[in-house]
């Protein structure tokens, strides 16, 4: 790897895992460079240059890895850094629970009339990204259920046309935490270390779930940023206990 290359990073606004990585490497001290792609079709090119379809990617002249995976980001650039101790499976799982039930709540209460508005300095609609929320561990279960890879597409699938109202997003959620639960249920190993294949390369089960947990809560903080924007007040507001152990990004959202 040429080590005089300048790192760089390609995120998007409202990437869980882009503005995690950006406050990991500045925490540690790495320079970078940083390239929103949302709406930029010089640094999408950059990007596709490399191979990469998808966000975020810390790269280093030609060689890339993908961010989604801290540990992959320290390997990648030789960093002499220890990441932090994951909660157990089982802890993962109550938090699941904790997260998808907030969101729900926080679904309801946005207005209608907001559904279709993008949040931020997002080009995307604040109904695809309430649905996203339900769908990230509803993608893993899937992958799990038909042992098939975890991709991006699995994940970033879509809202359907039945699911137009909050209502609709709602129920949809709790219908997703009551299969993520019937799956865990009847998986054979609760310590999690089988491997599984995922569009940022092979993990343990137990790294894949611990992401499809905090990616959700990191969602489910910017609902709350949402309500709080219109002067709602989030329906039993998640606490820092609640979301304690999860690698969650300082920050809900890129200034």
């Amino acid at each position: 790897m040429d080590t005089v290359e300048r790192v760089r990073v390609f995120w998007q606004p409202g990437c869980t895992s882009c503005l995690k990585t950006k406050e990991f490497l500045t925490k540690h001290g790495v320079d970078y460079e940083s390239i929103n792609v949302h709406g930029n079709p010089e640094g999408m090119e950059a990007l596709r240059k490399l191979g990469a379809r998808s966000v975020p990617i810390v790269a280093r002249g030609s060689e890339f890895v993908f961010a989604q995976s801290l540990a992959d980001v320290v390997g990648f650039l030789k960093l002499d850094i220890r990441l932090h101790d994951k909660l157990a499976p089982q802890q993962l799982v109550d938090k699941l629970g904790l997260v998808l039930n907030a969101a729900a709540r926080y679904v309801r209460q946005i207005p209608a009339e907001w559904l279709e508005r993008p949040f931020r300095n997002r080009n995307r609609p604040i109904r695809v990204l309430a649905h996203h929320v339900f769908r990230i561990p509803e993608a893993f279960v899937e992958a799990m259920r038909e042992g098939r890879e975890l991709t991006y597409e699995l994940i970033m699938l879509p809202p359907g046309e039945a699911l137009r109202t909050t209502a609709d997003i709602a129920r949809y959620g709790m219908g997703v935490l009551a299969e993520f639960r019937a799956w865990w249920d009847g998986y054979a190993d609760h310590s999690c270390q089988q491997m599984m294949d995922t569009y940022f390369g092979r993990h343990r089960v137990h790294d894949v779930l611990e992401r499809s947990v905090w990616h959700p809560a990191q969602h489910t903080r910017q609902l709350m940023l949402l309500l709080d924007g219109m002067d709602i007040e989030p329906d039993g507001r998640l606490t820092p206990a609640d979301l304690a152990g999860l690698p969650l990004p300082e920050k809900a959202w890129d200034d």
